[in-house]
């Protein structure tokens, strides 16, 4: 199946491109590196966002959830935990773009809204740790239930460390957490019941040394920051939450206009590639204001409008609104007057 437009990425910037598209009545799919959609909202769930339009303030978590109701309105298919690597013009024009999985998704045009780049997980830095990946070191822990009866480290600080620390501390053997900072940055209501709950918390520390057979980690040095002193404990398993870090991969190779890690782009949101565009944080441009969710609310829908002149060069693009738009209106049991 070969898609009018295929978006990578599915964070705030590519879903409302995708509901754009929709509107634009364009064969949509969306191709998100998480097994999440939302970008790095889901990794600050709580915090309060004040910046976006018409919304006095609302959380992370919820304006996660609304932007992928609106992204769905328009049935796109979507494809999580899968990374693209690489991307290929074909003789007729269309691309095809082959994921790490080795799965291939042809389409018209292409769309890049990866933020800053895919979020890529910050390493564990010490002598022995990536041959437990996978095993027992986890950096994107998703089966609650792998943890029963284990004892478990939990390395971090932030909302992803406390969440954990919460979710296993009822049905884990043990549970610990270590923060190189004297204070949590997590939410306050979930530090203070992480507190009051069967959870060892070590700050002020770091994970020194990783003990283990090979196969299956054994237990852990912990060394205090400020005394230098450092202690053992028996581990199953580790969680790593150090955060992400941004990484535009295989898309560097592509061939396009790179300064900076930013992808140079026109007022179209146009790249020197026939046929790709991009939004949000990954662009470039005279003018650009980074960091505002509202940019890429205004890029991804200029990308979209360009990638449909693309397709139809023949055909003047009208500009469209939500507010006469019978779909919408069908979907939401509005109605017309006059």
């Amino acid at each position: 199946m070969i898609f009018d437009v295929t978006i990578i990425g599915g964070g705030p910037t590519g879903l409302f491109a995708a509901f754009y598209a929709g509107m634009r009545e364009m064969k949509t799919k969306v191709i998100e590196t998480a097994p999440f959609l939302g970008g790095k909202l889901p990794y600050y769930r709580e915090k309060f966002l004040y910046d976006i339009g018409g919304i006095a303030a609302i959380t992370a978590g919820d304006l996660m959830k609304e932007l992928e109701a609106q992204a769905r309105t328009f049935d796109p298919v979507i494809v999580l935990s899968q990374l693209i690597v690489q991307m290929e013009r074909r003789v007729d024009g269309t691309f095809c773009l082959t994921s790490n999985t080795g799965e291939k998704h042809y389409t018209r045009t292409v769309v890049i809204a990866i933020g800053g780049g895919t979020l890529v997980a910050q390493k564990l830095e010490l002598p022995g740790a990536e041959q437990y990946e996978g095993c027992c070191l986890h950096y994107r822990a998703e089966n609650v239930a792998h943890f029963r009866d284990k004892k478990v480290l939990i390395s971090g600080g932030g909302d992803s460390a406390v969440d954990w620390a919460l979710a296993l501390a009822p049905i884990a053997r043990f549970v610990g957490i270590v923060h190189r900072r004297e204070e949590f940055r997590a939410h306050e209501g979930n530090v203070s019941k992480m507190k009051n709950a069967s959870i060892r918390l070590m700050s002020s520390c770091r994970l020194k040394e990783i003990y283990g057979n090979g196969e299956r980690i054994e237990r852990v040095a912990i060394e205090h920051l400020g005394t230098d002193e450092s202690f053992a404990l028996d581990i199953d398993e580790i969680i790593v939450s150090h955060g992400v870090k941004p990484d535009l991969g295989g898309i560097k190779n592509w061939g396009l206009e790179i300064e900076q890690n930013r992808i140079i782009v026109d007022a179209w949101m146009q790249t020197n590639i026939p046929g790709i565009f991009a939004a949000g944080d990954v662009v470039e441009y005279p003018g650009k204001l980074p960091g505002l969710i509202a940019g890429g609310f205004m890029e991804g829908p200029a990308a979209i409008n360009r990638a449909k002149a693309y397709l139809e060069p023949d055909k003047e693009v009208k500009p469209i609104w939500s507010t006469d738009h019978a779909a919408l209106e069908a979907i939401h049991g509005g109605s017309k007057e006059g």
